[in-house]
């Protein structure tokens, strides 16, 4: 066989030693860009864009054990290190072994979020955007008035999973245990009341009704034996608790316009304490949103009685009254206007019944006459004809 090649040959020549040369240099070329197009996918892969519009990123700086291989889920406690800083560096949080309920808005929302993506013994950084921090409203120090997160700043954070627990009724079968949680969450219900994250706040309190409950709701437990066995100042502490809870609860169901449910959470706090003025005054509120404004008179006469010094209740039960004298007076117009419809109505009916008597009359005079008229014709004819 030749020993020229084939142009159609698959194969090189490499007895050349400049080609071969030449050859171990463009595959060694090869070779490290691949090395780095690999890297850079190893790279890619540590990076992930959670939402898909570069709002939530995150970056793995610390993989987990080969042996740890569990995430958290919503509603596991887990144990976190993390530390937050503004885009200058500033650090604005840091917190050791802080621990928090997965989905509950207990660190930013963007945190949160990515919890769930977490592998114990993992270490990330989160970029986190202002919609998925702290928002327009930024966070000021506690009773300052400077900004420690300004509005609309995104934040970098490091965490650091340290452990994931799932917590069973066991686990929650004790009077403090449940007071913490129920407290952690009503005090972070009333942090996103007060930022006028309504929603945010409503399901807090919630979950810390869930909490600042002696009924554990065991499907193990025998029946009637479920509830926790405390004495009586810890069944009563969590009672007062759980009236506060409803209350709050109460009065942001009405920032969003939800008087039924509010109704219902403000219900609960009556029950127990009839004369509870905050709960009244809500009712008040409530029955006002529903316009029963008689109905928030009444209740809001009741909380003036308890609480006779209370100028925001004496405003607001002038502001009532006028309300109702001016509802009064559209509603004696609107009878009015009503019962002067109704009047023209009925003339205008009467009218039409009297129309047709009017013709019939003509039409008798008319019959009467012609039969006149031709009776004096007949006797005339008679008369020719007889005579």
């Amino acid at each position: 066989m030749d020993t020229e090649k084939s142009s159609s040959s698959s194969f090189e020549d490499l007895t050349n030693a400049e080609d071969t040369k030449d050859i171990r240099k463009v595959a060694a070329e090869e070779a490290a860009s691949g090395d780095g197009q690999k890297a850079e996918e190893e790279d890619a892969e540590e990076e992930c864009d959670v939402l898909g519009n570069k709002q939530l990123i995150k970056r793995t700086i610390k993989k987990a054990p080969q042996d740890s291989f569990r995430r958290p889920v919503r509603g596991e406690l887990v144990t976190v290190n993390f530390t937050g800083k503004l885009d200058n560096g500033t650090v604005v949080e840091n917190e050791l072994n802080f621990q928090c309920h997965v989905g509950d808005y207990e660190v930013v929302q963007g945190l949160d979020m990515v919890l769930p993506m977490l592998q114990v013994g993992e270490v990330s950084q989160v970029s986190v955007d202002s919609r998925f921090g702290y928002g327009s409203i930024g966070l000021k120090k506690e009773g300052e008035s400077e900004y420690l997160v300004p509005p609309d700043a995104n934040l970098t954070y490091e965490i650091e999973l340290l452990d994931i627990k799932y917590e069973d009724f066991a686990d929650l079968k004790s009077f403090e245990i449940l007071r913490k949680y129920g407290t952690r969450k009503k005090e972070r219900a009333n942090f996103f009341y007060k930022r006028s994250e309504f929603t945010t706040a409503i399901h807090l309190y919630r979950r810390a009704l869930d909490f600042l409950d002696n009924r554990d709701g065991d499907p193990e437990s025998e029946f009637d034996k479920e509830d926790l066995e405390l004495s009586n100042s810890d069944t009563q502490t969590l009672l007062e608790d759980r009236l506060i809870v409803y209350n709050n609860l109460a009065m942001t169901q009405i920032k969003i316009a939800a008087y039924d449910a509010a109704l219902q959470s403000v219900e609960h706090v009556l029950r127990c304490q009839p004369n509870n003025s905050k709960a009244l005054y809500r009712k008040g509120r409530i029955l006002e949103g529903k316009a029963d404004t008689q109905g928030a008179i009444k209740l809001l006469q009741k909380v003036a009685t308890l609480e006779p010094e209370n100028r925001a209740v004496q405003s607001d039960l002038a502001r009532l009254f006028i309300k109702a004298r001016r509802e009064e007076h559209n509603e004696k117009e609107m009878y009015q206007k009503m019962l002067g419809q109704a009047k023209k109505m009925e003339q205008n009916t009467a009218t039409r019944q009297k129309q047709p008597l009017v013709d019939n009359s003509k039409l008798k005079l008319l019959g009467y006459l012609m039969g006149t008229i031709l009776i004096g014709v007949a006797g005339v004819a008679i008369y020719r004809y007889k005579y």
